[in-house]
């Protein structure tokens, strides 16, 4: 059996029994037969119009100008200070940096 991640919380027999009674009475929770599982098809193969297929996208949307991911070394009190504001300070460093940009084109 998985290791279960902490904080799971398994129900009881009775619980449990109470759950699938309620997925039982559900008519839209039904069980998948395999004939189901064989006339499924999938997102790309599916009924739906090209027109709609297209404007789904998987994902994130793009941003204009994606951050770069970088590794950079900086003095360990200038990390020490931004990271003594809490949640958050890579954020605010960057705008200290963006910033120093904006004052310097």
């Amino acid at each position: 059996m998985p290791k279960l991640k902490p904080g799971t919380i398994i129900p009881t027999p009775k619980e449990d029994a109470e759950i699938n009674a309620q997925i039982e009475a559900d008519s839209d929770a039904f069980e998948w037969t395999e004939k189901i599982f064989r006339e499924a098809k999938t997102f790309e193969n599916s009924d739906l119009p090209k027109s709609f297929k297209d404007e789904v996208r998987r994902g994130r949307p793009k941003v204009e100008k994606p951050k770069i991911l970088l590794s950079v070394r900086y003095s360990s009190d200038v990390v020490e200070f931004f990271k003594a504001s809490g949640k958050g300070w890579q954020t605010r460093m960057d705008e200290v940096l963006r910033e120093y940009v904006a004052s310097h084109r």
